[in-house]
């Protein structure tokens, strides 16, 4: 090998090609590391309710580490990504001293039993709130599901100026909606939005203008539905009229049965007693 000029040569100059690059990365590694570029402002952007300042300031403290050019932004951003409330998060280097952060928050749309939140997107995030939300229940895997039709099924009984305060999807997919005033309406597993829209028709036209309250609807009929009738409206009538025609000072105490706590158990299409429903047909 020694006898071929060219061979060593060629050697030598990759050597010596190596040994600069070697020099070079040496020296930017030293300058890039030295205190001469601070990161000196940490800017944080998005419209934000529940990250804080002195959230902030504590990731920057615990986990924003190096200069401007030696910062590690995904350890940064997963520290930020931490936040209970924060959806997503990106970051950026503004020069010569600037980390620009934008924080999107997770918009809470309901709770998922008393484990989680849900958010607009059908996601399930944890974090506290003091917000009055509606309740979903249902399978693990049927968040986004569930949130979906919460949009549908608002938006018709919005038009009978009804809420809904839980939303339930049971494992065999069928649907239970409990209204903000204690109406249990039992949808089923096909055709929900039609039946419902139906209720909500006849709702407003008749029953939301009697002077009584409704506890329990049942859908599912094939051409109409059920209702059940209020079991307190004439104990309360009985009560308000013995107190009204009361005139002494002796204490009358109205014979009321006492109400019962127990959820209304489910009505079977084809089995309901007539005294227990008003059938209303299509």
């Amino acid at each position: 090998m020694w006898d071929k000029p060219t061979l060593l040569n060629w050697i030598a100059s990759l050597l010596f090609a190596l040994s600069v690059v070697v020099m070079l990365y040496a020296a930017l590694f030293a300058v890039v590391h030295l205190p001469i570029f601070p990161l000196r402002e940490v800017k944080v952007d998005g419209e934000l309710s529940h990250v804080n300042r002195e959230q902030v300031k504590l990731i920057v403290a615990k986990h924003l580490k190096g200069n401007f050019f030696t910062l590690d932004l995904v350890k940064a951003r997963n520290a930020f990504e931490k936040l209970p409330w924060a959806r997503n998060v990106s970051l950026r280097r503004r020069w010569p001293d600037t980390l620009e952060v934008v924080i999107e928050e997770h918009q809470a749309l309901a709770r998922w039993g008393t484990i989680a939140l849900v958010n607009t997107h059908g996601e399930l995030f944890h974090a506290a709130s003091g917000s009055d939300l509606p309740v979903f229940y249902g399978p693990g895997d049927g968040v986004i599901e569930v949130a979906s039709q919460y949009g549908e099924f608002s938006k018709i009984l919005k038009t009978a100026n009804l809420e809904i305060a839980n939303l339930a999807l049971t494992p065999r997919r069928a649907w239970e909606i409990t209204t903000s005033d204690g109406m249990v309406v039992e949808l089923g597993r096909i055709e929900m939005q039609p039946r419902l829209e139906k209720f909500v028709s006849v709702y407003s036209r008749t029953i939301a203008s009697l002077n009584m309250k409704v506890t329990y609807a049942d859908l599912r009929y094939p051409n109409g539905f059920a209702v059940r009738k209020p079991v307190l409206v004439k104990a309360e009538v009985q009560a308000k009229a013995i107190e009204d025609k009361s005139t002494d000072t002796t204490t009358i105490k109205p014979n009321v049965s006492k109400p019962s706590t127990s959820k209304p158990s489910n009505l079977k299409p084809g089995k309901t007693k007539p005294t227990d429903i008003i059938k209303q047909q299509t």
